[in-house]
């Protein structure tokens, strides 16, 4: 099972109310709602081998050199000193390095690789796994992982980690008109304003999958640009000879990275806490309580 870290605490985040505060007051809504979230998806699922995959940079420089709007919109206006920082709400940035010692000191794997994003670790270890993968995600960018001849599925939050959607190609096929492999063209064509991708004016998601079934890939579609008897309207074509900068591009921006070196970790899902006296000491100063004893009591079980 691989986690979308960020996803998941963001949704915990403006899930869980912030009237949940450690005893100094600090708020801990995203700890412990994630503390939460794991524990379901664990008792839910039962994964061997778990993984919370991390954004080390949420917006890598080699994307943004190809598609210079890539995330811009979502760069902090005021921050200190950093580069690129997200913006992220004031409660909630406290609160990550908080969960990143509590993962650590658990024993849950927890994975960022310079110069990529959580997106991309999770593609690396999708691709080498030997056996089914779950990706829990809110982020449909994902989709394009799932195939079902290797067993992987996203499982994407409808509400909480309670209710999932479990994304195999079937439900790719009958929401958008593709598979796993066609998602990440699909998604390109359309372009995605959260992402701040422009897409191809005028094709949108019904004609980029239709596009898609016509002519099989992305190449397929620039193939028939060039090709005067295939069937595209006289707009299509020129919109996309007019996207063609866009199109050479895009690709390497919205697919997952094929060459994330990840480092050497155990993955295995612990029984019980890898540094017990650590992990005591932050459940203390956190007040973190019910959620991580009801994880904790889990990882036993």
């Amino acid at each position: 099972m691989l986690l979308d870290t960020a996803s998941l605490y963001f949704r915990a985040y403006f899930g869980v109310p912030d009237s949940v505060k450690a005893p100094d007051g600090t708020p801990v809504n995203a700890v412990r709602g994630l503390l939460d979230f794991i524990d379901r998806l664990v008792r839910d699922h039962r994964p061997t081998h778990l993984v919370a995959c991390m954004d080390a940079d949420w917006r890598p420089k080699w994307r943004v050199e190809l598609i210079p709007t890539y995330k811009a919109h979502r760069v902090a206006e005021e921050h200190t000193g950093e580069p690129d920082a997200e913006e992220v709400p004031d409660t909630l940035a406290p609160q990550v390095p908080v969960i990143e010692s509590v993962l650590d000191a658990i024993g849950i794997a927890r994975v960022g690789v310079a110069h990529y994003e959580a997106d991309d670790v999770i593609g690396a270890f999708a691709a080498r796994a030997a056996g089914p993968v779950d990706i829990v995600t809110g982020d449909r960018d994902l989709y394009q992982l799932v195939d079902d001849g290797r067993g992987i599925r996203v499982l994407y939050p409808l509400k909480g980690v309670g209710t999932l959607q479990v994304t195999d190609e079937a439900v790719l096929r009958e929401k958008y008109g593709v598979g796993g492999r066609g998602y990440a063209d699909l998604a390109l064509l359309r372009g995605d304003p959260s992402d701040g991708l422009p897409g191809v004016a005028g094709i949108g998601e019904k004609t980029a999958a239709k596009l898609l079934a016509e002519f099989g890939d992305l190449a397929g579609i620039m193939a028939a640009v060039d090709d005067p008897e295939a069937r595209l309207t006289p707009s299509q074509r020129r919109r996309l000879t007019e996207a063609r900068p866009y199109v050479a591009v895009a690709p390497k921006v919205v697919r997952v990275a094929a060459d994330v070196p990840l480092p050497d970790v155990d993955t295995a899902l612990p029984g019980a806490p890898r540094d017990p006296a650590a992990l005591q000491e932050l459940a203390a100063r956190w007040g973190l309580g019910g959620s991580l004893q009801r994880l904790l009591t889990t990882l036993g079980a």
